[in-house]
């Protein structure tokens, strides 16, 4: 099973918050983009952040690690029923964002 358009135009709705945001289809799936940094892999309908120190201080113990895909390293799985609030989200994607070095230039 692939992500759903619907999918990535609704996180994408639900991200606006956190700064320019945009979303590449990569390997049939969908990777998320923040201020030019890729913060999270959408496979399946779920949605997969890098993990970061700040991301796991802001989960707290709520931090469901899992790869994206089969040979994936681990990401922070995070819950569908979390995506309806867009300030929370929002919020945990600008702080990932702002953790992770800046792509290398090609």
């Amino acid at each position: 099973m692939s992500t759903q358009p619907s999918t990535i135009d609704y996180l994408l709705e639900q991200l606006a918050s956190a700064g320019s945001v945009s979303a590449r289809k990569m390997f049939g799936e969908y990777g998320l983009y923040c201020d030019g940094k890729i913060v999270a892999l959408v496979c399946d309908d779920q949605f997969f952040l890098k993990p970061t120190a700040e991301g796991r201080a802001f989960l707290g113990e709520a931090v469901d690690e899992q790869p994206a895909y089969s040979g994936a390293r681990p990401s922070f799985r995070i819950d569908g029923e979390r995506w309806d609030d867009a300030e929370w989200m929002g919020e945990l994607v600008r702080m990932t964002a702002a953790a992770l070095p800046m792509p290398k230039p090609k």
